[in-house]
């Protein structure tokens, strides 16, 4: 069993209420193979939000207390991501996942890129909130381009 990120099987639950459908994962789902998780939302946050991004670090820096993520607004939704994370980690345990396809860029579920916290669209090399916690809890973490590649 694996898990997918919502917005990838076609759920309107980006910030901008839009979804980034991949047919290939909504098939997985179709399957009976895969779990849709929206970190956000399961968090309590609203479709559509105010983009958010982490300062100070990744979501490895995050979960340690060293970063907060902050949405354009200059309101801090750490805890909102925070939760988030926890209650999809849930689910993924519930489950029995081993695997976790995660919306790559996101401040939860980037597993390679996040935003740099400028909110200028400028990427660095890191992992959103979500795939950091996912990873510590011995759930594999790729993006959607690479489970393509696959």
């Amino acid at each position: 069993m694996k898990v997918i990120s919502a917005c990838l099987i076609g759920c309107e639950c980006r910030y901008d209420q839009k979804s980034c459908l991949d047919q290939e994962l909504e098939q997985l789902l179709r399957e009976g193979k895969a779990i849709p998780v929206c970190p956000e939302q399961l968090g309590g946050l609203p479709t559509p939000r105010p983009p958010a991004e982490i300062i100070g670090g990744t979501g490895e820096d995050v979960l340690d207390g060293k970063a907060r993520i902050i949405d354009n607004t200059g309101r801090d939704v750490t805890e909102e991501f925070l939760m988030g994370a926890n209650q999809a980690l849930k689910l993924a345990k519930t489950v029995g996942a081993s695997s976790a396809i995660l919306k790559e860029n996101s401040p939860s579920c980037g597993s390679s890129f996040v935003y740099d916290g400028s909110f200028s669209g400028k990427k660095v090399t890191g992992v959103g909130l979500t795939a950091a916690l996912f990873r510590r809890n011995g759930i594999e973490v790729t993006s959607e381009a690479k489970a393509s590649n696959e």
